[in-house]
């Protein structure tokens, strides 16, 4: 194939340009997938994004998708687009370290339902992305591979725990990026580094590697440049699968036809809120904030404020997580401390003091707030809060340190920095980050836009009717 255009742009290109490039012959899967390599070593010592690169693996696969594309075989929709996968998520034959010590030399012999329709779909695995030990919190730095820096500013975090899917997105290294949220994973990093972080519904997409299959608030999800190309990964990352429970029986739509569809939001109800009572908000985020109100309104929307009191939720999330967290990781903490940094341990014996009481009490509380997130969602049609309630926090910022929002410093970063995505990974209910503009400091910020339960395709359409009306501003480096 002939190939005029330059590394970079090819690399600058969505999946679903790709996929049509790739479909006319006018690319190359070896030239996008070697564009895309070649961008992710150039980049790696600016940003630390990766633990591991699959350089010659996935320049094999390259060939062999080229080659079906030369034999006129039939294509998967996503055949031949380089994709990386959050180092929490499984993948055959290639290093999956959970972003510990512990696990520095774990390799995997299946790939994650996920990862396995991804690649059954054509695309090709390029490496294996950052992420705190075992996703532990919303900044993406780990004894095992350092810090990983914002896509806008070194000075920044890349938010986390899904910091390296997110800035290897924003810094056009591949289209699509497989990542995790369980309480915000993936959108705290799309909406720092400003780009696309969906959480879908809880069991649209099966999520193979939960040990409560039940009680589970943590999802495999996908972040991507524009909300088409989000649809296009759901479109295939969905659908039941035996090992999960949620999943089964679930309706899958056509999720890129509703994007691609997507016009205004006429008739549509809306109710918005800044933050819950007593949280604070940047007022540069706040001004975003008011912006996008009014986009949608001039979108057809119907807006009304609504009362967030019930919404104080991080003591819940807590208590289920941290419960988890100890069941799962304090045989290994106790047996060798010295492989975990402190903020992990911290967290992991902290729950000593949770009792089976408090455990149980805080699932009722979920409960609760599912119905009464189902109540606010059968007067509407849509939730819609800032992502977060300041831009990227500083590169050597601390879970356990205060934060500072316009001059002032509030203890519990995670109720104080972003109050509103731990919520829907308790409810279930499908929540996207889509950028809305920058605030002062030049950094993205980021508008949640959340759905009825299961109606993932709905807010999908919602999200790319708001992003064709906003201005696009983005800064990739290309050093």
């Amino acid at each position: 194939m002939t190939i005029s255009t330059t590394n970079d742009s090819i690399c600058a290109m969505t999946a679903a340009q790709l996929a049509r490039a790739i479909q006319r012959k006018s690319l190359s899967p070896v030239e996008i997938v070697s564009a895309a390599l070649e961008r992710a070593h150039r980049l790696q010592p600016e940003f630390n994004c990766f633990i591991t690169i699959c350089g010659e693996r996935a320049m094999q696969q390259a060939r062999h998708a080229e080659a079906d594309v030369m034999s006129g075989r039939e294509l998967g929709p996503l055949h031949g687009i380089p994709f990386t996968v959050k180092d929490l998520v499984n993948t055959a034959d290639v290093r999956t370290t959970f972003g510990t010590l512990a696990y520095k030399d774990n390799i995997p012999d299946h790939d994650a339902v996920s990862v396995a329709r991804l690649r059954a779909a054509g695309a090709i695995l390029i490496g294996k992305t950052t992420t705190p030990e075992f996703g532990c919190q919303s900044l993406t730095r780990s004894p095992l591979f350092g810090q990983t820096r914002n896509a806008w500013s070194a000075e920044r975090t890349s938010g986390g725990s899904s910091g390296g899917a997110a800035v290897a997105t924003a810094q056009m290294i591949t289209p699509l990026a497989v990542a995790s949220d369980g309480g915000g994973s993936t959108r705290i990093p799309a909406a720092c580094n400003g780009v696309v972080g969906l959480k879908q519904s809880l069991g649209v997409i099966p999520h193979s590697q939960a040990q409560d299959v039940y009680g589970n608030q943590t999802y495999v999800t996908p972040t991507t440049r524009t909300v088409e190309d989000t649809a296009m990964m759901l479109q295939v990352m969905a659908g039941e699968d035996p090992i999960d429970p949620w999943s089964i029986g679930v309706n899958q739509p056509d999720y890129v036809d509703a994007v691609r569809t997507a016009d205004d939001l006429k008739g549509k109800r809306v109710l918005y809120c800044a933050v819950p009572p007593g949280r604070p908000i940047a007022a540069d985020v706040q001004r975003a904030f008011d912006a996008a109100l009014q986009r949608l309104q001039a979108l057809g929307a119907q807006l009304e404020s609504f009362d967030a009191t019930a919404f104080n939720i991080e003591p819940v999330w807590r208590t289920v997580n941290h419960t988890v967290w100890r069941t799962r990781f304090i045989d290994m903490v106790t047996r060798e401390p010295a492989l975990f940094s402190e903020t992990f341990r911290r967290q992991v014996e902290s729950a000593q003091a949770f009792s089976s009481v408090d455990y149980q009490r805080a699932m009722f509380a979920r409960s609760a707030l599912f119905h009464h997130v189902q109540g606010l969602l059968q007067r509407a049609d849509f939730l819609v809060t800032p992502t977060l309630s300041r831009t990227a926090l500083p590169i050597d910022q601390d879970l356990f340190q205060p934060i500072d929002i316009d001059g002032k410093p509030y203890e519990d970063l995670r109720a104080n920095w972003f109050p509103w995505t731990m919520v829907f990974n308790m409810t279930g209910h499908p929540a996207i980050s889509v950028p809305c503009g920058t605030a002062s400091d030049g950094l993205p910020v980021g508008l949640q836009l959340v759905g009825r339960f299961r109606q993932d395709a709905e807010l999908l359409r919602a999200a790319a009717a708001f992003e064709r009306a906003s201005p696009c501003e983005r800064r990739y480096f290309c050093g």
